[in-house]
């Protein structure tokens, strides 16, 4: 278990008891120190879960990047059987602003339709070097991705440049009506691009 103070007090937390959804960010209380012990912590302790919300709260509070990159290797070194799938396993400027926007999207209802983001490298073109691909699925999203990857009904921009799925932003949009995924697929893409990024899908 893994402890850390939120001011005087000190909150213990457990893999098993940490929110799952990062969107909730559990941490957000907790000081960068503290975060930093807790993070230690989580490698000690190999909890993947605990050093991947510690990472992404400090993200969200806009850490330097060198920092991001380096405490997500060393928690895939340490865990890498229990990082959960929404951490990213490089740094990318705008996913807080990803977060923020996709948090804008609700639903009603339940149905078997999934929103899913793709990070799109970019490095070749100058500039920021990734996009994001947004599309909807009755698959999971990874195994959209595969698809994708092995040009299966593939968008190109996947096919040629995607790197990996970026869970968290969207885990509220999963197993959703079909008719609710396509509006939300477009209007989603059309969001992230108001915000300025490059931004293929979401038809």
């Amino acid at each position: 278990m893994i402890g850390a103070g939120v001011g005087d007090a000190l909150v213990w937390y457990s893999a098993s008891r940490m929110p799952t959804t990062p969107g909730a960010r559990p941490l957000r209380a907790v000081g960068r120190e503290a975060l930093l012990e807790r993070f230690e912590g989580a490698l000690e302790e190999k909890e993947g879960a605990s050093g991947a919300h510690c990472i992404h709260e400090l993200w969200m509070r806009n850490e330097p990047p060198m920092n991001i990159e380096a405490m997500i290797a060393r928690l895939w070194s340490a865990a890498s059987d229990t990082v959960p799938e929404w951490l990213p396993m490089r740094y990318v400027s705008w996913l807080s602003l990803a977060y923020e926007v996709a948090a804008r999207f609700q639903v009603k209802g339940r149905g078997r339709a999934n929103i899913y983001l793709v990070l799109l490298d970019y490095s070749d073109r100058g500039g920021e070097p990734y996009g994001v691909y947004v599309g909807a699925t009755r698959y999971a999203p990874a195994a959209r991705f595969d698809q994708h990857k092995a040009g299966i009904r593939a968008a190109g921009s996947v096919l040629k440049r995607g790197l990996e799925v970026l869970t968290g932003p969207v885990l509220h949009l999963q197993r959703i009506p079909s008719g609710q995924a396509a509006e939300i697929e477009e209007g989603l893409a059309e969001a992230l691009r108001a915000e300025g990024l490059l931004v293929r899908g979401g038809h």
